[in-house]
């Protein structure tokens, strides 16, 4: 699979086989040193662990030799100094791989937070919040519990199968070639189950992503859902998810199913193969009964570290194919951003601009539009009519399908992201209060405002109730926390976007759950605020176009009518029949 987007679904693009592993290798590297401990401890664990079935050989044999109980006793006291050391050393190899998975899990989770944070909205939005959500939770969990449990697990048994493995092909080559020989059913299921876990792990983690985004959506919109009398389509989405979640879910299963009874079939096979070759063998005294002991002991030791890894195989493919999820958004293309070209002035200007929503017909018909530095410009219209639309195309949220958005006669799609932000800024009716006391929640917009300065922005739009708050500036919010309510949630994020100043503010019914009063007055106080600096308002409510400067009427995805209220309700208009409806005449 490949790292692109799928062409028309803005589902979140997936890293291939290689990227995912390029990936990893530079994870490791970053903590080269780690890796080097586990390496030298694993080995050494591992050779400890031999010498305890080899000197059982020798006991055997020497006793048939006629040794004395001082030489077994001497032999046997080397088998316990040999199972106290792999005891230590696997112990310290478990811990250098705790650490290792600890730290590593740390980058990647950093990591994808900056990705995320770097997305454009466009591309969030197009996905689903549903898909990214569980990326960062579910996915980056599994790859969590891989690097911090099977991890470190497979290493040391993979280290000990290939020690094992040698040491009784040292013993004997032809016991060790009949041992390895009766292992290869483990082989073959294991190589058949591999060809299609990756996939099959891909497809139950794009379920649980799909359930996910239509839980989350129904949750979030269940006033929308109940009032529409939607409830139905929605159980039916959800049962269509949940069932796309068993069948995957069900065919990693299967395959669990087939591979592990061929692999407990072939933990029996190597033992009996050596103990029935090795007695043909003893009679013709091509090998001593202490040779067979030892190969047979080997191959009874190799079950447990063969156990561990295919135990965790499942855990391993499962975290593969989430790692690919995880270091997929990584994969989406940087923006375009112009070589180092500054606006030369804070005019918006829009030019023949069409957009589309993806697969579907145009919703914006040819605008042209030119938003003066320091206007106070409030874009009105019916619902659906394109003013939120336009909103996102001008704060550079969306890109037009044909014509030009620029600030400055710069293309807003060719800005950097972080200058943008600085020229413009798009409040929305969605507002979200993150972990974190007052002060955290509105230093997010200027790190270095000081508690005076928190204070300005408060009190500038009409927030009189944190000092009513337990710690004030320092109470926390959030889950566990203090809990804000709509309308103090809105405040707040209004204060955000006083703190970061930027010279063109687009609100998008950004006081809509604020009851009337309030929010005219709040609006007032950002003005007073906001004086010199430029204003796009959509709204629904006319005041604010009573208190613009021009307002542009929107219907059907074009401006109708451009002007001063004044000057609308004399044409008496489209703008002029809105006015009228509004005040009830």
């Amino acid at each position: 699979m490949t790292a692109q987007m799928e062409a028309g679904g803005g589902r979140l693009p997936i890293a291939g086989a290689a990227e995912a592993r390029r990936a990893a290798v530079r994870l490791v590297r970053q903590d080269g040193r780690a890796v080097v401990a586990m390496l030298a401890l694993n080995g050494l664990a591992a050779a400890a662990g031999l010498g305890g079935p080899w000197l059982l050989g020798r006991i055997v044999d020497d006793v048939k030799g006629g040794a004395g109980v001082g030489h077994v006793d001497r032999l046997a006291l080397g088998i316990l100094c040999f199972a106290l050391a792999q005891l230590l050393l696997g112990r310290f190899a478990r811990y250098a791989g705790y650490r290792f998975g600890e730290r590593t899990l740390a980058r990647i989770r950093e990591q994808f937070v900056e990705r995320a944070l770097a997305l454009p909205a466009s591309v969030v939005e197009r996905a689903g919040t549903g898909d990214l959500m569980t990326r960062g939770t579910a996915d980056v969990s599994t790859v969590g519990t891989t690097l911090r449990d099977a991890g470190p697990e497979v290493f040391v048994a993979l280290v000990q199968v290939i020690l094992i493995l040698v040491a009784m092909l040292a013993i004997n080559l032809l016991l060790g070639v009949c041992g390895v020989l009766c292992l290869s059913g483990i082989w073959f299921a294991t190589r058949w189950y591999l060809r299609r876990a990756h996939a099959g792990y891909l497809a139950q983690g794009a379920a649980t992503s799909g359930l996910a985004e239509v839980l989350s959506s129904t949750a979030a919109g269940a006033r929308t859902v109940e009032a529409l009398g939607l409830e139905e389509r929605r159980i039916a989405a959800a049962a269509e998810a949940i069932e796309s979640c068993r069948v995957t879910r069900t065919y990693t299963l299967f395959l669990r199913s087939m591979l592990f009874p061929v692999v407990e079939f072939s933990y029996i096979a190597p033992v009996a193969g050596i103990l029935l070759i090795g007695g043909a063998l003893r009679g013709t005294g091509a090998v001593s009964l202490g040779a067979v002991i030892s190969c047979a002991l080997y191959f009874w030791k190799l079950a447990e570290p063969l156990d561990k890894v295919l135990l965790w195989l499942d855990q391993l493919q499962s975290s593969n194919a989430s790692f690919a999820r995880v270091d997929g958004i990584g994969r989406i293309p940087a923006p375009v951003v112009a070589g180092g070209e500054q606006p030369a002035d804070d005019q918006i200007d829009v030019v023949g601009v069409r957009y589309a929503y993806q697969g579907q017909r145009d919703v914006l018909h040819g605008v042209d539009l030119t938003v003066r530095p320091g206007e106070r410009l409030a874009l009105v219209g019916p619902s659906g009519a394109g003013k939120s639309t336009l909103g996102r195309l001008l704060a550079g949220v969306e890109v037009p399908r044909t014509g030009k958005v620029a600030v400055g006669q710069v293309p807003v799609a060719e800005l950097d992201p972080a200058l943008l932000r600085r020229h413009v800024v798009l409040v929305s009716q969605e507002h979200h209060v993150f972990l974190g006391t007052v002060r955290d929640n509105l230093q997010i917009a200027a790190p270095t405002a000081t508690d005076q300065d928190l204070h300005v922005v408060l009190a500038a739009v009409d927030v009189d109730w944190v000092d009513e708050l337990p710690d004030g500036l320092d109470t926390e919010l959030g889950s566990g926390g203090h809990r804000l309510d709509a309308q103090q949630a809105q405040q707040l994020a209004l204060a955000r976007v006083v703190l970061a100043d930027p010279h063109t503010l687009i609100l998008d019914e950004a006081t809509s759950l604020l009851d009337p009063t309030t929010a005219r007055h709040t609006e007032r106080s950002l003005a007073a605020v906001l004086k010199d600096r430029t204003v796009i308002a959509i709204a629904h409510r006319l005041h604010t176009a009573h208190d613009a400067d021009r307002v542009a009427v929107m219907d059907g995805g074009r401006v109708t009518e451009l002007g001063s209220h004044a000057e609308l309700l004399a044409a008496n208009g489209g703008y002029a029949a809105l006015w009228k409806s509004w005040h009830g005449a």
